[in-house]
């Protein structure tokens, strides 16, 4: 049965949310993605993916959480979540996580209110914990005609969207119907219905089909096809598109035993394979806005990483290099936009920040000096420019 009711949404080591000081530099870059993508691009129906690298402690993670941050600000449904909990290799289990973390019931109900407003009826008048049908009923209007008119905005809404899967749309239709209070539906077939749009491969179809409904299972085969179907009812809840954030995704290179994932070569590959798909889907797809973020050597690695599948390297590296850091380039390499914005005064002033958050036993901000020699450093150290600021920050302290 599904549990989305019963968990809620688990949290994510990317989900905390960033401080607002700490983005000198890369402002640069999400003012740029605010307006350009999330304000005109995206809302207005387009459809993007964005790798992210750098090298570790480059601020990878940081900017999808102040993406993240910006795309709530926008009214956009976030999903954040790292590649280290959830399998990269099926897109169903993909679809999963960003479905539970939707919360699609939220959306049907401002569908539900949409329903109500084309009827010529104010939602505001109905009594909380009041269904629409039964505050019908009391003002005499629960007639057959009405009762026709519920389902035939309902049938419009969903069957009839070309964005919508046709099974996708008859279960949120009918959930639909069941906040409005028509069509009636049991507590047990809402279930069985949110559970089937989760993917819960515990379910039997004959639950379904009980139900006149003849639904296929949710497979790595069409998860990317439900996956739209998820961003057009996010759309039609009122929410500018969907922001959806994954880190950690050099995970598919890693050879520690440790980790809770471990990728196979086969297992890589077949990961490799659903990003080439989703990239040659993505222009059928609206209102949606992927982000991956993963360390160099993802890049670097030539047996392992991304250049050892050819059919998605191919899509990914024939972008222009020029002299300046592109902000509309889908692959963003945070080492090259720091070699660009991080003057010793942007070093200086992130290390202010930092030295304001640490409440107790807080770090020295660096001065000009300090902050010219860690630049030099930056061009040939192992890390990206914000780690070394508080590592040398750090090395202050021990000092003083």
């Amino acid at each position: 049965m599904s549990q989305y009711d019963k968990s809620g949404l688990m949290p994510s080591p990317i989900e905390s949310p960033p401080d607002p000081e700490l983005t000198c530099g890369i402002r640069f870059l999400t003012e740029f993605w605010e307006e350009k993508y999330l304000r005109e691009y995206i809302r207005d129906g387009g459809s993007k993916i964005k790798f992210i690298t750098g090298r570790p402690g480059s601020g990878k993670t940081h900017l999808l959480q102040l993406m993240a941050a910006a795309a709530r600000r926008e009214n956009y449904k976030t999903v954040l979540f790292s590649a280290k909990n959830i399998w990269m290799h099926d897109f169903r289990e993909i679809y999963i996580e960003i479905f539970r973390q939707c919360n699609i019931l939220e959306c049907l109900e401002a569908v539900s209110r949409h329903v109500i407003q084309e009827m010529g009826f104010d939602f505001r008048d109905i009594p909380q914990g009041m269904r629409f049908i039964d505050y019908l009923s009391q003002n005499g209007s629960g007639d057959a005609l009405t009762r026709r008119e519920i389902r035939e905005q309902l049938r419009h809404l969903f069957l009839d969207s070309p964005l919508l899967d046709n099974n996708f749309a008859l279960a949120c239709g009918m959930l639909t119907g069941s906040i409005l209070g028509y069509p009636l539906l049991e507590e047990q077939n809402r279930e069985l219905l949110l559970a089937w749009l989760e993917g819960d491969r515990s379910i039997k179809l004959s639950q379904l089909r009980a139900m006149d409904f003849y639904p296929a299972r949710i497979t790595k085969y069409n998860a990317r096809h439900m996956l739209r179907s998820l961003a057009e009812v996010v759309r039609m809840g009122g929410y500018s598109g969907l922001f959806i954030a994954v880190d950690d995704l050099d995970i598919l290179t890693s050879r520690s035993s440790l980790e809770q994932i471990h990728y196979t070569k086969m297992k890589r590959e077949d990961t490799y394979e659903s990003i080439r798909q989703l990239i040659d889907d993505i222009d059928s797809m609206r209102n949606i806005l992927f982000a991956y973020s993963f360390d160099r050597e993802l890049l670097d690695d030539e047996n392992a990483g991304l250049k050892s599948y050819q059919a998605l390297w191919m899509r990914i590296q024939n972008e222009i290099l020029g002299e300046h850091f592109n902000r509309f380039a889908d692959m963003v390499d945070l080492d090259r936009l720091a070699v660009q914005e991080y003057t010793p005064e942007v070093i200086v002033s992130i290390s202010k920040s930092i030295a304001m958050l640490q409440k107790s036993s807080p770090a020295l901000p660096l001065d000009k000096k300090a902050a010219e020699e860690l630049l030099s450093r930056s061009r040939t150290g192992a890390v990206g420019v914000p780690q070394l600021i508080w590592n040398m920050m750090q090395e202050v302290k021990t000092d003083v």
